[in-house]
This record gives C-alpha cells, structure tokens and sequence, in this order.
C-alpha cells in the first residue's frame, strides 16, 4: 500500500516536471486546466503551459499584474482573479488574450482602469468586476467588446456612467450594475435612457436604486420621470450664488489684492444653469412663431392695401363706364330729334 502511494507521488511530480505545471499549482493536462487556487500567491505564477486553456488564480494574495505575466498564455480562454488583492491593471495587462472568452476581476481591490486595458481582448463575451472599488469607467473601455453579452460592474462606488461608453456593446444581453453610489441628477437622464431601450431590446438589468440626492434615495432609477432629473441646475444655482456671495465678500476685503480668486471650471457642464433657463428647441420654436407673425402680418398688409386699390380702381372705372355710357346715350337721342328730309339751304 505504501509502495502504490510512494508510486502515486512520484507520478504526479513526474507529470508536474514533464508538463512544466508550475509547484503550487495542480494541471489537468486533458482539460487543459491549471488550477493555483487557495495557495497563498503574491504574483501570477510563471512557467504555466503555454497551451493552457483554463486559469484559476482565485483566492490568493496577488496585489499587482505584471506586462509579462500572460505573455505565453495565448491560448487562454478562462482567467479567474477574483479575491485577490489587486489595485491596479497596467494598459498591456491582456495584450496577448486574443481567445479570452471569460475574464474574472471581482472582489479586488481596483479602484481605476485604463481605457485601453481590455481592447485586445475582443473575443471577451463575460466580464466581472463586481465587488472593486471603482469610482468611473473611462471613455472607450469597452470599445472593442463587441462579443460581450454578460457584464457585472455591481458592489463598487460609481456615481455615474456615461452612455457612450455602453453604446458599442451591441450584443450585451445581462448588465448588472446594483449597490452603487448612484447619483441620480440630471446627468443620469442619458443612461436612464440607454437602459430602458435597452430594456426594450430583451436586456436583462438588475435594481439601480439612487443614493442621491436625498429627496430621491433609495428609488428605483427606472421608475423616476425623466421630469425629476431638473437637480443639478438648482444645486448649481446654490453653488453659484453661494461663490457670488464668497467674491462679493472677497472683493470687499482689505486683503482682496493679495488672494487670487479661483473661478468655477464647471461652468460649461451640461448641467450649468442658466438665467431664467429654457430648453434650447423651445427659444426656436418661440423665435420661429415671432418671425412667422412678422411676415404673416406684413403679407396681410399687403394684400390689403392691394384689396383697397383694386376696390378704389375698380369703383373709378365703373363710374368712368357710367358717364361715357351717358355721353353716348345723350349723342345718340340728339341725332334722332334732327327733322328728316330738310335740305341744307
């Protein structure tokens, strides 16, 4: 019995050395599997199979992903990182991943993404990064995507995320974005409006409930009127006069020379407000009935005072006829009371 244990044991160590599986890992050569999980890892082990298919790295102490370290993984198509330590991915993280089908990134500790980090990997259909601490998705992350149809960005602490960024996913099927810092003001109305076409489309969402403003917390997204979204330009009016009031108070300081006044670079946001504001198709709508007004009353005008002329030609014709048909009658009535057969002497 000892000597089949002892046989075992140094099979599986044959095996290991022969396939180049790495120590603390275990290989499933048919599957072409490599499995490192609960094993203690600071960095992505090297000396993996070159033709691995299969990576499960979960559960380990792993803080940051090298350039290198999926270089001669190009066969890979599942890659699990979840419950590491992760903080940062660099832009050429995945350059060699072109057949990665399933990427997991959850319960790490990303707090940032560059935009370029996920374009090579354009076969990609789930990505999970659930459970970081996210504050925004960059423009264009998810700009090569185009196979993805499963995508988890839930438990971290975006407020916001603009709907450019979603717009290439076109066969995205499950988006779960739950449990965020919601900020439901009148820049969310953009991504309310992609989730519900979206919705429209057979997408499958999860509940987005807003954390603020407090009048609107913990409501449910897609169940507030696009009429709410009003927020920012008053919480901006506020902001306005209360740095107003601050340069008023400033300028009448003795001081006010010496301190340089800091102007607000969000003044061209969308959501600046604006004196007594108007949405801009209506000030062209207002603008185009005033104009038309203008010329419909100028044209009326005109066609009245043609009317006026034509009635004041057509009455001094009419009494024009009536005294040559006089003239004419008259000289006719005269010529008949001449006495007949008269000669002239």
């Amino acid at each position: 019995m000892k000597g089949e244990i002892t046989f075992g044991i140094l099979l599986f160590v044959l095996v290991q050395s022969v396939t180049g599986c790495p120590e603390e890992c275990l290989c499933n050569i048919t599957l072409k599997e490599v499995n490192c999980t609960d094993n203690g890892l600071r960095d992505v082990p090297k000396d993996v199979p070159s033709d691995t298919e299969t990576l499960y790295l979960q559960n380990n102490h792993i803080q940051a992903i090298l350039n290198t370290a999926f270089a001669d993984m190009a066969q890979l198509q599942i890659l699990d990182l979840s419950n590491n330590m992760i903080e940062r991915l660099p832009s050429d993280a995945f350059n060699r991943l072109s057949n990665l089908q399933n990427l997991n990134l959850a319960n790490n500790s990303i707090h940032s993404m560059d935009n370029r980090t996920l374009h090579p990997i354009q076969s990609l259909k789930k990505l999970d990064l659930s459970f970081n601490n996210l504050t925004s998705l960059p423009e264009g992350l998810f700009k090569n995507l185009r196979n993805l149809t499963w995508l988890a960005v839930h438990q971290n602490q975006l407020q916001q995320i603009d709907r450019s960024i979603l717009d290439s996913l076109s066969n995205l099927q499950v988006l779960l974005l739950q449990q965020n810092h919601w900020l439901c003001d009148c820049k969310v109305n953009g991504l309310k409006l992609w989730l519900e076409r979206f919705l429209y489309k057979g997408g499958q969402i999860d509940e987005i409930l807003c954390a603020e403003p407090e009048d609107l917390r913990s409501q449910d997204l897609m169940k507030i009127p696009h009429e709410m979204y009003r927020l920012c330009s008053s919480a901006k009016n506020k902001s306005s006069r209360a740095n107003t009031q601050t340069i008023s108070d400033h300028r009448s300081s003795p001081a006010h020379n010496t301190l340089p006044v800091e102007e607000d670079g969000d003044d061209n946001s969308d959501c600046a407000p604006k004196p007594k504001p108007q949405p801009v198709n209506l000030r062209y709508a207002i603008a185009t009935v005033i104009i038309t007004g203008i010329i419909c009353g100028i044209v009326c005008l005109m066609m009245l005072a043609a009317a006026i002329y034509g009635c004041g030609y057509a009455a001094i014709m009419a009494k024009y006829h009536r005294e040559l048909k006089k003239v004419e009658c008259l000289g006719e009535s005269t010529k008949e009371k001449e006495p007949l057969g008269k000669s002239p002497p």
